[in-house]
């Protein structure tokens, strides 16, 4: 699934593309693609049809693009496989496309290609924070701010993971807690800070949580400069361009090759229906642990 630094990567490109532009037509392709449009697609392509996009907004996982005459947005989820593309108008039909915009300039169209069919488009209202100018979609309400966003609290982050009584890892994954990242970049912040991902979230003093938490900053910053992390042709940026940070990944699928540290081995897991990579030296398997 596509983590923080590939989704900015998209709302980037949105940025470019779309910001400004005023929506002509809008053409839903499969029904699952806007299944979280309560009134259905039709309701989604009236209330975007007329609508005149602003700059592309991110919350963790999940982007948007607010109407400039405020009060809604189109926000969207990347999912497994989705794709946010810019094409132009001449570009044959993606074979999984889903949703189609196309604009009043004429010019290149923004398409939803999805072929697993788990991420979504919707049209939702915006809510407005003290200080907030931009809103936020109602449905993001409990999505906590990602460690990227100049507006993150560390010293709220710091509370509520010493109060946690979970894992690490399940702690980096909380969403709710610390958002945008995912499996690939927990697994390289908890191999920079040398913790086991099963290590109880109770024994980490404040010193040990800022390195993670630096660390988790660090190696996404590094993803995000070479356009994100791509094992396939699923993630890809509007331009249709795959990120290149597989290639300095330190931890994650490396299974059985040597650790960059200590020449160990990397172990890969089971754990909660994904993959764990550590390294078994570097990362102590913790003596005690949580439920």
């Amino acid at each position: 699934m596509p983590e923080l630094p590939e989704v900015e990567v998209v709302r980037r490109g949105l940025a470019n593309w779309v910001t400004g532009r005023t929506v002509a037509e809008v053409q839903v392709l499969h029904p699952r693609a806007v299944r979280r449009q309560a009134a259905g697609g039709g309701d989604f392509a009236d209330r975007l049809t007329g609508a005149t996009l602003g700059s592309a907004q991110r919350r963790g996982k999940y982007l948007w693009l607010p109407f400039t005459d405020g009060g809604f947005a189109l926000l969207g989820h990347l999912g497994m496989s989705g794709q946010l593309l810019v094409q132009d108008p001449a570009t044959p039909d993606e074979t999984h496309l889903r949703v189609r915009l196309r604009f009043t300039d004429d010019g290149r169209e923004l398409r939803f290609v999805d072929q697993r069919t788990f991420g979504h488009l919707a049209v939702e209202a915006l809510s407005f924070e003290a200080g907030d100018p931009d809103g936020l979609p109602a449905s993001l309400a409990h999505i906590a701010r990602d460690p990227l966003d100049p507006r993150f609290d560390e010293a709220a982050f710091f509370a509520a993971l010493g109060a946690k009584r979970t894992t690490v890892k399940r702690a980096l994954l909380d969403q709710s807690l610390i958002s945008g990242v995912g499996n690939i970049y927990a697994d390289e912040a908890l191999w920079r800070s040398k913790l086991h991902y099963d290590r109880p979230t109770a024994t980490l003093t404040r010193p040990l949580a800022a390195t993670l938490l630096a660390n988790a900053r660090d190696v996404m910053n590094a993803a995000l400069a070479v356009g994100g992390t791509s094992f396939d042709s699923l993630y890809v940026n509007v331009n249709g361009e795959s990120g290149y940070f597989s290639r300095s990944l330190d931890a994650y699928g490396r299974e059985g090759e040597p650790c960059y540290r200590c020449g160990t081995p990397i172990r890969r897991v089971a754990w909660m229906n994904r993959s764990s990579y550590f390294c078994p030296r570097c990362q102590r398997v913790p003596r005690q642990r949580t439920d």
